[in-house]
This record gives C-alpha cells, structure tokens and sequence, in this order.
C-alpha cells in the first residue's frame, strides 16, 4: 500500500491544529513546527524521491524557521498562511472556468469515469462546471474572511502589529479558530453535503461516499499532476 496519501493526509490535518495551538498559547517553537509542518507537505513527493533540491529547501526552510523563531514575523506568517492557501485553491478552481478550457471538476469526472470529457452527459457536464464555479466562489470568500480577520485580529493582527488600531476588531483566539478550524469544517461540510445532493441528482453513480472517495484517491498523483495543470480544450 502507498503510504504517501496518509503521510499527507497526516500532516494536512496536523497543520491546523499546530498552528492553531500555537495562536492560542502564543508559542514561537509550535508556530515554527506548524510551518515546518506545512513545508514539509508541501515538498513531501520530491522529497520521498530522494530530490535533491527538495531536501535543500527543506533545510533551508528549517534554518529560517530556527533563525526567526522568536521574532513577530513567524505570527504574522501563521496569520497569512490561511488566506493564501485558500485562495491558492480558489484560483486553482476558477482558472479553469476561461474560455476555451475545461472546468477543473468535469475534468475530475472524466478521469473517475475514464471516458472523455465529449462523452459525458450534457446536464453531467453543466452540473460539473457549475460545481467548479461554486467553489471557486465559496473559497475566494473565505480567503477573503481568513484576510480580513487577519487584518482586524486583536493583539497581533496584521494591522495592529503596524501600530494601527482597526475600527472593528476579533480576538486573536475568533480568528485562530474561524482561520485553522472552522475554515476547513466549513469546506469538508460542502464537500460532503454537495455529494449527498449529487447522488440524488445523478443516482446509481457510487455505491457509498467512501466509494466515491476511493475512487478520487485511487486516481493516483500522475492523474492528480494532469487535473491541476490546466491547459486550453483541444479540438
């Protein structure tokens, strides 16, 4: 068995509540491994190929970690880490919407189905780019959320660590908990709820949602490598 899904999924999971711990406990050395957590999930594939370059920025990254554990800048990167990654997602997502190019989610469809993407059903094809478009707008709000109260946090927010007073203010423990917990309750809620509407719409497609996510899981990184670099439709 492949370990490298569980090993990412481990430290996908362990990020948010690193990160989260060391907001609420105000601890450098927990914001640090947070960070080196996500480097590390990051870089996870290359480094388990033995790349070279990969294992350089890993250390790279680690010596910069230690270097500026105990100054404010590590909190103001767990403050920015949420609202990038999501709209990192975001754009991913909505880049394929353009003209001239295959919404991410038909795309995803056509590799689960292996037949393509011309051959779907036309309202299969609909439902997948409104899906993509759906997402692409609910995360770009929530990275917007994640930046916002980013902003506002009280004390250590982006604008109170520049010594400016925001009109309107969360604690650092409200935003902590919508940016590293709740941000991502919030993605797997639609992430499960839109399956229990899609089954109903399309009946007979996966016999159980763990049917569903074996059958992501088991496209395996080369395919997931192809959905994510997005290309024009070809004729």
């Amino acid at each position: 068995m492949n370990a490298t899904p569980l090993a990412r999924l481990a430290l996908a999971l362990a990020y948010p509540v690193l990160a989260h711990l060391a907001s609420l406990r105000d601890d450098p050395s927990l914001a640090a491994i947070a960070l080196g957590d996500l480097a590390v999930f990051v870089l996870l594939e290359p480094l388990l190929r033995r790349r070279a370059w990969a294992w350089i920025v890993l250390a790279a990254t680690i010596v910069g970690l230690v270097t500026v554990a105990g100054s404010p800048y590590l909190h103001l990167v767990l403050l920015l880490v949420p609202a990038l990654f999501v709209a990192l997602v975001a754009w991913t997502f909505g880049r394929t919407l353009r003209a001239g190019h295959v919404p991410l989610i038909t795309r995803m469809v056509s590799a689960i189905d292996g037949v393509p993407v011309a051959q779907l059903d036309a309202d299969l094809r609909a439902y997948a780019r409104a899906l993509t478009a759906t997402w692409a707008a609910v995360l770009s709000g929530l990275a917007v959320c994640n930046f916002l109260l980013a902003l506002v946090a009280v004390p250590g927010g982006l604008l109170h660590s520049l010594g400016i007073t925001p009109p309107v203010t969360v604690s650092e423990r409200a935003w902590s908990w919508f940016a590293n917990l709740l941000n991502y309750g919030l993605v797997g809620g639609l992430f499960v709820g839109e399956y229990f509407y899609r089954v109903r719409r399309f009946p007979g497609r996966y016999t159980s949602f763990f049917d569903f996510v074996r059958k992501m899981a088991g496209l395996g990184p080369t395919v997931w490598r192809g959905l994510l670099h997005d290309e024009p439709r070809r004729s």
